[in-house]
This record gives C-alpha cells, structure tokens and sequence, in this order.
C-alpha cells in the first residue's frame, strides 16, 4: 500500500463505533448509555465533536437490536449526525461496516475520517483540532497519544494459594511507549483497505494501518482522554466532568 496525496479539500467524517456491551464496567445498560452529568456518557462525546469546525458529518454506530441510543438521543440530535445499526462483534468489524456506510453516504476514499470511541466522553474540541491540525498535511495520518508515565511491568504466570495470581517478572522500557488514544484520524480508502487485510483482530485503526506498512503519527493527547472501561472510571468521569457540560 501507498500513502496517499494530501488534499487541500477533503471532507471530515467522524464514525463513533457506539455497538459494545461494556461489560467490564458492571453496569446495567452499556457503559455509553450511563447517565452522566444529567445525559447520557455518549452524548458528551458527541457535544464535543459538533462543536468542532470543518466536520461533515458524524456516524454513530449502533449494534442491529440497540434499543438505547435513539430514546435517550431525542433532542440532542440533528441532521448533521447520521445513525448506522451495523454494528458488528469486533470494534475492526464495526468500523470497516462504519466505512462501507459513508462510502453509501456519498463519502469519498480520500476524505478524511475520525474514528473516536463513545466511551472516552472527557475528549474535548481542542484535542480533536490539534488532531485535524497535524493530520491534515500529513500524507498518513495519525493518532492521539500520550507517553507512557508508569513504570510498566510484564507479568509471568503463578499459582498461590488462593488459584492464579499475577507477579512481576520484568520490568519494561517505557522510553518508547506511547499509549493510544482517539481520535484516530485516517482517509478512508486506505483505512478500509487496512482493516480488510488485518482482519478482526486489530483492536484500533492505527494497528491496520501498521500492518500495511504505515507509520501513523503520534499527536500528543492528554491523561483525562481516558476511555470509561472500570466500574471506578464511570465516577472518575463525572467528577472530572466540566460544568458546562453538565445539566441543571
């Protein structure tokens, strides 16, 4: 595969893969669906990105039976958001079907796409601007990021008393470790062309994308665009949440 020109005027779509179950997080409803702040956690993420200029169009990705999103969407919507239920059981899956769904939407290879998780409802427009800033000249593309602060260890197998446990074995270089983040901003007809060969196993765009021979740039993101995983994570977020951003 080949990088591919830069455009001086492509358009910017954004997919927002919304069709997981998030399961680890313990709750009753899937984790983007959590009230937060008097809404629902995915739409602070889609605030964020309707107050960014220059983007089309924003694709939420919805799994084929989701009874949630639409009743708990109502008002905060409008026709600059388009709603897809092709979600799949693989985020890879979900965003190539994501893709397929632009392309029917009058989207062109070589726009641009944003592909965010729903779940990291603290991204603000700010980050995503420096995003689209320093991926529009670049022939690739790239991703937020941030490096890694924490020592980082890798574990080896151990049995106690109580069943499997985990234990240090190595302590790892961290010099080079960045860890990802989204926004991941990619054109389309490569990225599609990426996911297709990697398969579903990827589990974010950047990793297709390096599979094909890319070298995505890494654009410095920030800590508090952490992605609401951990039962912990749902009051991490509403306590960093900002006040505009929450109802009376």
């Amino acid at each position: 595969m080949t990088a591919t020109a830069p455009d001086p005027s492509p358009r910017r779509w954004v997919l927002l893969p919304c069709a997981g179950s998030g399961s680890r997080a313990g709750t009753e409803r899937p984790k983007q669906y959590q009230v937060l702040g008097g809404r629902a956690l995915v739409l602070h993420t889609l605030a964020a990105f309707a107050a960014v200029p220059g983007i089309h169009r924003v694709a939420v990705l919805l799994a084929p039976d989701d009874p949630w999103f639409r009743p708990l969407a109502g008002r905060y919507l409008d026709a600059s958001f388009l709603i897809a239920n092709c979600g799949a059981s693989t985020r890879a899956g979900t965003v190539f079907n994501g893709l397929d769904f632009l392309l029917s939407q009058g989207a062109d290879p070589s726009d641009w796409v944003l592909v965010h998780d729903a779940a990291r409802c603290l991204i603000t427009p700010a980050l995503i601007e420096r995003l689209i800033e320093a991926c529009d000249p670049d022939p690739v593309g790239g991703l937020l990021a941030v490096p890694l602060a924490d020592t980082l260890k890798q574990t080896a197998a151990a049995t106690g008393a109580g069943g499997p446990e985990h234990r240090a074995a190595v302590t790892l270089d961290r010099r080079d470790k960045w860890l990802a983040q989204t926004p991941q901003m990619f054109r389309i007809g490569p990225l599609r062309q990426a996911l297709r060969q990697a398969g579903e196993a990827v589990t974010d765009e950047s990793s297709a994308m390096e599979a094909a021979g890319f070298a995505p740039r890494l654009v410095p993101g920030s800590a508090r665009n952490f992605k609401v995983t951990w039962p912990d994570d749902l009051a991490l977020a509403e306590a960093l949440l900002p006040p505009s951003r929450k109802e009376a």
